[in-house]
């Protein structure tokens, strides 16, 4: 029996254009858009009237940390409440992180996540993989994940010193491995020297709460690090992609390099579009940790508008959340030294309607950028477009029905999330997802959850996507100035260096 779905008179809203139609769903492809004669169809065909509403593609969180085993405990949030968590909010595909630790295989990293994922998710999602070191048994895993196990995207860090840290120079190497794969390079970009002198400044100082973290590792080792990293991915030229941009410095770096021509992307997350970091000083312990990340939420309360206006102009591409999620308890590992605080925080569930209330209410995003920003772009960077980040016939049947005139407060009282706080909690939001339609199944209705755990599918991902489009011509005009100089050989003195 064929699986069906229609939806009557929803706007459809992509990124290039919005306007009236039906959308009719098969066996989780959409087969139609536009105006359907419900009489064309199966008389037992399930019929989802949203009039008055919009339908956008169904989100895509480009970063996301569940079930992360990280700084001695594990992120409560597992592949099945964080997926869970995703729908409630309209998102409906997550990209992962593979995060082997040093030494360890890339593959076998890969497999644990597969099997951690593949029995637990509720909707579609791929998987980034982090490159912790250096290898020739690490450059051809790397080949094995992209040409055999569908990865087209891997990390590196220039934080974390002693863990997960790379140097410049196995950075570029990292790099050049990826253009040949065609594979984007992501970087974790803080200068990882910098933020491990100035926590043992910090500790030195006796500042010892959360507060220490943000002033362990302020903006410009953000802006540094981000600098760097553009430079090394354009002396090998190869597009590279700055996830969790968390300060205006960072920002603007990425813009000026974009305005310049270099194939960078940028990633702002909901933590840094919908809060700031002042929390980090509440008197309240557990408050104020449960706010710690890296890098850090910026104290400045300026910086989510201008993360805001970066995203509006493009300049930052798509939003992520880092979501990696701790409980107080966990958080508790640090209360006498802030470097042992878990870092993360939770968004999955919040980021459409974070990026709705701040970017369209404010007048900053139309309701099609904003399709551009929490899905289409995505979508395309990663290699996926038009089977996700769009409503169009053959594109999968993933759907957010989106109501811009319904509020929600925040709370952790009534998420979805595992963790016992909300960093948005009690912010006011216009714009919810009223129904969440995944493969054709509406998995969320009415506030509940109908969704079937490991009913998602792993979605591989081939490699050189429309990031890479004209990178080959840039290598040929690069190589033409690059010119040896015919000269006849020197025969004149020579200094004798004293032995």
């Amino acid at each position: 029996m064929k699986k069906q779905l229609l939806i009557k008179n929803g706007v459809v809203v992509n990124e290039d254009r919005q306007f009236k139609a039906d959308v009719y769903i098969q066996d989780g492809v959409i087969q139609k858009v536009g105006e359907i004669d419900q009489s064309s169809l199966p008389n037992d065909c399930p019929v989802l009237d949203v009039a008055g509403k919009l339908l956008v593609p169904g989100g895509i969180d480009t970063h996301t940390h569940f079930q992360l085993p990280f700084m001695g405990t594990v992120a409560v949030d597992d592949f099945d409440i964080g997926t869970k968590a995703s729908i409630a909010g309209g998102t409906t595909f997550i990209i992962d992180f593979v995060i082997p630790s040093k030494g360890e295989s890339i593959l076998k990293a890969y497999d644990q996540w597969r099997k951690w994922a593949d029995e637990k998710v509720n909707c579609d999602y791929s998987l980034h993989v982090a490159i912790t070191w250096w290898s020739e048994e690490v450059s051809r895993d790397m080949e094995i994940l992209v040409k055999e196990r569908g990865v087209n995207s891997f990390k590196v860090f220039m934080a974390y010193k002693g863990s997960f840290m790379v140097t410049d120079e196995e950075m570029f190497h990292i790099f050049k491995r990826c253009k040949e794969l065609g594979a984007i390079a992501q970087v974790h970009a803080e200068n990882g020297d910098m933020v491990h002198e100035g926590q043992k400044k910090m500790l030195e100082m006796g500042i010892c709460g959360p507060e220490g973290h943000e002033m362990a590792r302020p903006e410009e080792v953000e802006a540094e690090a981000t600098n760097r990293a553009i430079m090394i991915a354009n002396r090998v030229n190869t597009p590279v992609y700055i996830v969790h941009v968390m300060s205006k410095g960072a920002a603007e770096v990425i813009s000026k390099h974009k305005k310049e021509g270099k194939k960078v992307y940028g990633e702002p997350i909901a933590a840094g579009l919908g809060v700031d970091g002042t929390h980090m000083w509440n008197k309240d312990w557990r408050h104020a940790a449960a706010y710690v990340m890296g890098p850090p939420i910026r104290p400045d309360p300026q910086t989510k508008e201008v993360l805001m206006d970066y995203l509006a102009s493009g300049d930052l591409s798509c939003v992520g959340t880092d979501n990696c999620t701790f409980c107080a308890d966990q958080k508790a590992l640090g209360k006498d030294d802030f470097t042992k605080i878990p870092n993360g925080v939770n968004g999955v569930e919040d980021r459409m309607s974070i990026v709705w209330e701040n970017g369209v209410n404010k007048g900053k995003l139309t309701p099609s950028e904003f399709v551009r920003a929490t899905s289409s772009a995505a979508a395309k960077i990663f290699n996926i477009y038009p089977q996700k980040g769009r409503i169009d016939v053959g594109s999968d049947g993933d759907i957010a029905v989106w109501d811009p005139q319904a509020t929600k407060t925040i709370s952790a009282s009534t998420h979805h999330h595992a963790v016992d706080f909300n960093i948005f909690e009690g912010i006011q939001v216009k714009g919810i997802a009223t129904h969440t339609i995944v493969s054709g199944n509406v998995v969320w209705e009415n506030n509940t959850l109908k969704t079937v755990k490991g009913s998602g599918k792993f979605v591989p991902r081939k490699p050189f996507g429309c990031v890479f489009d004209g990178i080959v011509t840039r290598d040929e005009l690069r190589n033409e100035l690059l010119r040896k100089v015919d000269r006849e050989p020197y025969t004149g003195p020579v200094i004798v260096l004293d032995k």
